[in-house]
């Protein structure tokens, strides 16, 4: 009916299960992806590579060095989404309604459902299909089981010797429902927490043939539990490795393929460039001439790296290739770039509401918790191509306003002005052109902060948020974690690449 979870799995789960190994690894890495999300996106949008200007000389490779390669950069793809991803769970399948797929299922299901009720209702009962069902759930049982489980194995074991259930069939002596009330009360023991209501539910059915169906459903959700405690548990022991494997698996891909690092030679030249343009502004005295000393300020490969993460926080994923080695989390940041253009959004808001409205709403208990709410929630398409920034901000404007009415009604306060009204509209509807004052002040200052806590190492402390983003202090903080626990991991997995890259970019600044 369905496959054993893979023992070796259980035993690795059964072995690592401390939690002091895996807070030991992230407090040494700091850079596992604690949020976000789902699946192994391996249909990631791919750049379209074009414009090599610096490309190596093409080498012609066999179809069997390609298959080999992408089974290694799946692999590869794997690991660092178990790795950066803290949330990364096995889901079980679910099939489309109406689907081929699942019709197909429910026709051989039924068909075999269909002929153990035969089986059990003929006098005497053939319990043949019966036995092989018991047979797989015994398989099961002892797979969820961790190598200390002696006494646990023992009554699997003996309980559900098939030899002798054989032997009883045979000689009409087989209690199938003690047997199965076995089943159920070792599910019960076995099972998370979170599955003691379905097994719960189990005990409450009477006639074998379903209770045999819901027993195989509840051990299909069991299997995706075992496997989601096996991969938790090998996080730790993952991420001691990882970083050594992904260098190996790339360097691989480097080898077949030996223009793979044109695309993060650019980027990072693109990114030492602009800083280094931005400092020697900034190095001019006020008259404009040239600095005292005539020097150009230097630069170090840590602050061109970290210049060149942040641009990926402002990239055009449509129109530009993205960097080889971070090409695996190009999701990744991409969801990034777009809660930082919600935050920058929603900052903005608060920011020129409470500058147009009463000092009694800024200060009301509450009332901003209560407005960035609202806000957060007439955003929260922003990500959608049907998304439309012009007309959400219209909605925006119209019930921040009712909002402040309400709260300054609440106060006993001056009523919020037609005059005040419409200024505060049309502030916030100004928001929609990316050059809006406003927006790029509030889009600036939250690249500074990433900056400053990109550039403060493995420190446990946030920097200070700067002014203007205190209402959005919190998701601004749970974005930044996100972002430099990524970059970090990044770094230590390819910084022999950019050390060899940034070694030449910076002799020659």
């Amino acid at each position: 009916m369905s496959e054993n979870l893979d023992k070796s799995h259980v035993n690795e789960a059964g072995e690592s299960k401390s939690a002091a190994s895996e807070e030991g690894q992230k407090g040494a890495l700091e850079c596992s992806d604690e949020a976000l999300q789902e699946k192994v996106k391996s249909d990631s949008p791919s750049p379209l590579r074009v414009g090599r200007p610096h490309s190596s000389p093409p080498r012609l490779v066999t179809v069997e060095e390609l298959l080999e390669t992408a089974k290694g950069v799946t692999n590869m793809a794997l690991a660092h989404e178990i790795v950066v991803n803290g949330d990364f769970r096995i889901n079980a399948v679910e099939l489309a309604e109406g689907s081929l797929e699942k019709r197909v299922k429910e026709i051989v299901h039924k068909a075999f459902w269909d002929c153990l009720s035969v089986q059990l209702s003929e006098d005497p009962p053939t319990y043949d299909h019966a036995i092989k069902l018991v047979g797989e759930i015994k398989e099961t049982l002892l797979s969820f089981l961790l190598p200390g489980h002696t006494r646990l194995r023992n009554q699997i074991t003996e309980t559900l010797d098939l030899e002798l259930i054989k032997q009883e069939a045979e000689n009409g002596a087989l209690d199938i429902s003690k047997l199965a009330e076995f089943i159920v009360g070792m599910m019960g023991i076995l099972c998370a927490p979170a599955r003691d209501e379905e097994v719960k539910k189990l005990k409450d059915v009477k006639e074998i043939v379903p209770l045999f169906r819901a027993i195989f459903s509840v051990l299909d959700l069991m299997k995706v539990d075992m496997a989601n405690f096996a991969i938790s548990s090998i996080r730790p022991h993952l991420m001691q490795q990882s970083v050594e494997y992904e260098r190996k698996k790339f360097q691989e891909v480097l080898e077949k393929q030996p223009n793979s690092l044109d695309f993060v030679t650019q980027w990072l030249e693109e990114a030492s460039n602009d800083l280094l343009t931005q400092k020697c502004k900034h190095a001019l005295p006020a008259g404009g001439g040239a600095a005292g000393s005539g020097d150009a300020p230097l630069l170090t490969a840590a602050s061109v790296q970290n210049y060149a993460y942040l641009k990926l926080l402002k990239w055009d994923h449509f129109r530009r290739p993205f960097p080889e080695t971070v090409l695996m989390d190009q999701p990744r940041f991409q969801e990034l770039q777009l809660q930082l253009e919600q935050l920058a959004l929603l900052g903005a808001v608060l920011l020129v509401t409470f500058s147009t409205s009463a000092p009694a709403v800024s200060g009301h208990a509450g009332f901003a918790e209560k407005l960035k709410t609202v806000v957060k929630i007439l955003l929260a398409d922003v990500h959608l191509p049907s998304f439309q920034l012009e007309d959400a901000l219209t909605s925006i404007g119209e019930k921040v306003c009712l909002e402040v009415s309400s709260c300054l009604s609440m106060c006993g306060s001056s009523p919020f002005s037609v005059s005040k009204e419409t200024v505060l509209k049309g502030q916030i509807q100004a928001l929609a052109s990316p050059d809006d004052p406003i927006r790029r002040i509030m889009e600036s200052r939250i690249l500074t902060f990433l900056e400053t806590y990109l550039a403060s190492g493995h420190q446990k402390l946030l920097p200070t948020v700067p002014g203007g983003l205190g209402p959005i202090q919190k998701e601004l903080e749970e974005v930044a974690v996100k972002f430099v626990r990524l970059v970090n991991y990044n770094k230590m997995v390819f910084c022999p690449y950019y050390d060899e890259i940034l070694s030449k970019l910076l002799l020659r600044s």
